[in-house]
């Protein structure tokens, strides 16, 4: 194989590849990268049996050819390479790299034990990148981290007619945000799919500013995956077995009793207010016709007080809330003002969950479709 390519062209493809390898594995084989050389182009992949990525640049091929380089090693040569045209030839088992006046010599992995790529060919549906992007950004905050519950460590996405749904929750909250779906001639509307969220978050970041995405989702007797594409490039996640847990259903229809407030104002506040907690701990708010009054009791050394301008509809509330929780919540909101809204319980002296939306301004809710439910009086550890 012999083929030579942009630099700046390759670097971005290499970095492509490796970005969803995991740090580390049990099978050295699945931390190199493949290279397939012809016609014209340099088509790069990874595979993990459970993630893969495959990214195809123009190159000037001279001789046909396929190799398999370790990934990590490759990405971190290929980011200090100088500006000159990357050569790139094989010789019995060894790799030259050769760029300018750098040269590398690299030692090829046996492309024989490296599996199968999987492959999809029919598209569910398009969606708008951009807005997909933000989604993801927006719910995957709420998914769990702790693998003892594999099913809410991912983001399920519902699809409707015309509208893809993303939904995250790790008991203590749910986010979900409503976006455009094209499916195209074929109805797809109530399929749906669970990703992890770790892997969702590169998806959206990788494919952020690409038109459209191209989403698959394949149903195969072996394994069930999803496909995302765009620029010739294509990302796939083996999705997450098990029954996702119905929390669509906890977002209330309608809730008369609510805050609106400037967005920035209340996180530098909260922001400040809960320098003195102790971790996991909950500030408490109390919400009434005179504005927001934040209190945080930290310590017999450290308290801390603070009020804020808020507009309230309806009657005084007091509750407590986990602040990192509340701060991702009101850094995905995107809008100059928020709206917490009070949600009601059978037991009238235990808060219900508070719904946080988006709000275009003082007197107009936000249009963008996007709400977390966040509970009060988090269990404190």
């Amino acid at each position: 194989m012999k083929f030579q390519v942009n630099r700046d062209v390759f670097s971005e493809a290499v970095s492509f590849a490796v970005r969803l390898l995991p740090q580390r594995t049990t099978q050295p084989i699945l931390s190199g990268i493949l290279l397939e050389a012809s016609d014209g182009a340099l088509v790069l992949s990874s595979f993990d049996y459970e993630v893969s990525s495959r990214t195809e640049v123009s190159a000037d091929v001279e001789e046909p050819g396929t190799a398999l380089v370790s990934g990590r090693l490759l990405a971190d040569i290929a980011s200090r390479l100088p500006n000159a045209p990357v050569q790139f030839s094989t010789d019995e088992g060894r790799i030259a790299v050769r760029c300018g006046s750098a040269k590398f010599t690299l030692l090829s992995m046996p492309v024989e034990e490296y599996p199968t790529l999987p492959q999809v060919d029919e598209r569910t549906g398009v969606v708008p990148a951009e807005e997909f992007a933000d989604a993801v950004a927006q719910v995957t905050v709420a998914a769990s981290r702790d693998d003892v519950t594999p099913v809410i460590t991912g983001v399920q996405l519902e699809v409707g007619e015309t509208s893809l749904s993303l939904v995250a929750t790790d008991r203590y909250r749910v986010a979900v945000r409503d976006i455009d779906w094209d499916g195209g001639t074929t109805s797809s509307a109530g399929t749906a799919a669970l990703i992890p969220a770790r892997t969702l978050s590169e998806v959206g970041k990788t494919f952020a500013h690409s038109g459209t995405v191209a989403v698959s989702i394949v149903r195969g007797d072996d394994r069930e995956l999803i496909a995302f594409s765009a620029d010739k490039r294509t990302v796939t996640s083996l999705l997450i077995k098990g029954n996702f847990p119905p929390v669509k259903r906890l977002f209330p229809e309608q809730v008369d009793n609510y805050a609106v407030l400037t967005t920035s104002e209340l996180i530098e506040s909260v922001r400040r207010v809960s320098l003195v907690l102790e971790r996991e701990a909950a500030l408490r708010f109390s919400f009434s016709i005179d504005g927001l009054a934040l209190e945080a009791a930290g310590s017999e050394q450290a308290q801390a007080q603070e009020t804020i301008e808020a507009h309230l509809h309806g009657e005084d509330t007091v509750v407590s809330l986990k602040p990192s929780f509340l701060l991702d919540a009101l850094q995905a909101v995107h809008s100059e003002f928020v709206r917490i809204s009070f949600t009601k319980t059978e037991n009238p002296n235990k808060p219900g969950p508070v719904l946080i939306t988006s709000q275009s301004s003082k007197d107009q809710p936000g249009a963008d479709n996007y709400r977390y439910l966040l509970q009060p009086n988090l269990l404190l550890r």
